[in-house]
């Protein structure tokens, strides 16, 4: 008769669900890190609008196409220039964006990220 104490280790079935789980793991990284990837490419987009200097006139329309010029040359296509809301607040504009990514994991089953990014402009 052989001792449990000797019994050592995992079985097959065991690593299968290991290896199963860490392949998961891995899949829905690399289904999500593209659109993280691109959420920060928005973040540094609205941050340099707040260190933007020598606008001779900042109104909400000259914000939009300097963020449209950069979401082009970043390639940033989750969300577009129309859906930043620009809204005044008193001395400043609140520049924001918001929006979610949905990415297909396998099947019918996908990964649902939800973005937000909020600055605030100096008005002239």
């Amino acid at each position: 008769m052989h001792s449990l104490n000797r019994q050592k280790g995992m079985t097959a079935i065991g690593w299968l669900i290991v290896l199963a789980l860490i392949g998961f793991f891995v899949l829905l990284a690399l289904r999500m890190v593209p659109a993280y990837m691109e959420y920060y490419k928005v973040v540094s987009t609205l941050e340099s609008l707040e260190e933007e200097t020598g606008w001779s006139n900042v109104t909400p329309q000259a914000i939009r196409r300097l963020i449209e010029r950069r979401f082009d040359i970043s390639y940033v296509q989750s969300i577009t220039p129309r859906q930043v809301s620009i809204k005044p607040l008193g001395a400043y504009y609140n520049v924001s964006a918001r929006y979610e990514a949905r990415e297909p994991i396998f099947g019918n089953v996908y990964v649902v990220m939800k973005f937000h990014k909020q600055v605030k402009v100096r008005r002239n």
